[in-house]
């Protein structure tokens, strides 16, 4: 038997055991080593402010529906920022040996059964921190970020909100050859900036970030936004920091009604171009060339040869059988955490 985390309503949290399947002829178990919490999609989910609690999504039509809601509890699966450990292989299997390490998106659970073709392409290389696999698919949505905002060498970026996906964000933008203004109101998370590349940190808390990025850049602006926080008085300081005619792009899981977002000053004025880049979706520019998987390959290429720095971003970390208090440190006291990881045994 296994063990998977259930959310059997708002706000609690439990583990209800599991069966551990036999394995088909093309199939391997994974053992999970560690698991990292979404601060984003999961809190929702663990909130309850999740659209899709109270509204259904209709694909054919790409509409939000009030007839009934798309999710319900108790919710099961959830969790997408795993890394695990082969323990046995199925017959037929050749890509894979027991011992090798793997990462994916399978939810906050162990073991877990994999097809073959979906856990070869994602081993780690021997040697790698396994820590490392957990980032692949939340920094996967930060290079989609920042692909959407189409940085050109010599750019300011302003990156607004550093959380897990702004600081990757920022180091993929000072990859790009773009120099980085970072914003938050969290003076460990402007530390934690400053040490992973921004050329500038501001604390909205002190200063202005909209007044203050035009005065860094000679009255022009930032190049391009990206607003990573899921707040719409981030995203409206956003369209104030950014030049005239150019990009704002918006990848934070903004929740609720837009309280805070002026559309009628800086963003009509100054004909801001707002982008929504969305983890289940390519660009349209690159959706020819691109996918997730490669999104999340390039990622790990990234961290495990030491382009992207991301253990710094690790900053609590629980057994699996404590994912409760987890849970409760990021929900009341989001200031004091990063990344949040689950350790199993």
């Amino acid at each position: 038997m296994g063990q998977q985390m259930v959310f059997p309503s708002p706000r609690q949290v439990a583990l209800e055991d599991t069966p551990d399947p036999p394995l088909g002829p093309g199939e391997v178990r994974v053992r999970t080593l560690f698991s990292g919490i979404s601060a984003g999609t999961e809190l929702t989910q663990y909130r309850g402010s999740n659209p899709y609690l109270h509204k259904r999504f209709d694909l054919e039509r790409r509409l939000f529906v009030d007839d009934r809601p798309g999710l319900a509890y108790p919710l099961k699966g959830v969790g997408y920022e795993q890394a695990g450990e082969v323990v046995e292989v199925g017959p037929e299997v050749t890509q894979l040996r027991v011992g090798q390490r793997i990462w994916g998106s399978w939810g906050h659970r162990s073991p877990v059964v994999l097809a073959e073709s979906t856990a070869a392409p994602r081993v780690l290389p021997e040697g790698t921190d396994p820590r490392l696999g957990i980032f692949a698919r939340i920094g996967a949505i930060a290079l989609g970020a920042v692909h959407d905002a189409e940085i050109h060498l010599g750019e300011t970026v302003a990156i607004f909100g550093l959380g897990v996906v702004g600081q990757i964000a920022l180091q993929l933008a000072r990859l790009s050859g773009a120099r980085v203004i970072a914003v938050d109101g969290l003076e460990k998370r402007l530390a934690l900036a400053r040490q992973l590349g921004a050329e500038h940190t501001l604390n909205f808390r002190q200063v202005n970030p909209g007044e203050a990025i035009k005065a860094l850049t000679q009255g022009r602006g930032a190049d391009v936004s990206l607003e990573l926080s899921g707040a719409y008085t981030a995203l409206h300081e956003a369209i104030r920091a950014t030049a005239y005619n150019s990009r704002v792009v918006v990848a934070g899981f903004l929740q609720g009604e837009g309280v805070g977002l002026r559309l009628g000053e800086e963003f009509h004025h100054n004909r801001i171009e707002l982008v929504s880049s969305q983890t289940q979706g390519i660009g349209p520019r690159l959706a020819h060339r691109w996918d997730r998987l490669r999104q999340e390959q390039t990622l790990m290429q990234l961290a495990t040869q030491g382009g992207l720095h991301l253990l710094p971003l690790i900053t609590h970390t629980f057994p699996f059988a404590e994912i409760g208090a987890a849970f409760a440190l990021l929900d009341q006291q989001a200031s004091e955490a990063v990344q949040v990881v689950l350790e199993f045994p």
